[in-house]
């Protein structure tokens, strides 16, 4: 069972989190998550700002998970901020999108992205997307040394 670390699901589409959500739970990943619904929510929740202000920033994700498509700032943008910033340069970052356009993928890996899953239609392909990805990234993965 894995639980001491969060997890950032940077997701716009309620269904979508939703199933992300239980993919998690059902492959007993029971992290906590903490949702974000557009891309100025997951850099406030990242950087302490805005409806996140106060939030200690040393303790960051163990993963984050991030669509392409969202609204106010999309996720390359955050993704470009994210890698720009010494506080969460090297935090993993899995693209976790719809998009199968190859300039998506591209743009994603330039701007610092540790992988790319396009999120499977089929909800058994789903759960097992999850499950690995979970084992991989909260098990497997050493993260960077945490830096104050």
């Amino acid at each position: 069972m894995l639980s001491d670390k969060v997890i950032l699901l940077v997701e716009d589409n309620p269904d979508d989190e939703a199933l992300t959500l239980r993919a998690l739970k059902k492959n007993n990943i029971h992290n906590d998550v903490v949702v974000a619904r557009d891309g100025v929510e997951a850099l406030d929740y990242l950087f302490g700002t805005g409806a996140y202000a106060g939030r200690d920033t040393r303790i960051q994700p163990q993963l984050i998970l991030l669509d392409l498509k969202l609204p106010r700032i999309d996720g390359l943008e955050v993704l470009r901020q994210l890698r720009a910033d010494p506080r969460t340069a090297l935090q993993p970052v899995a693209i976790l999108t719809t998009s199968n356009e190859e300039r998506d993928i591209l743009s994603s890996y330039q701007s610092g992205a540790n992988s790319f899953i396009r999120k499977p239609v089929d909800f058994a392909q789903f759960m097992e997307a999850v499950r690995q990805l979970g084992l991989y990234w909260l098990v497997v993965n050493l993260p960077p040394p945490h830096r104050a």
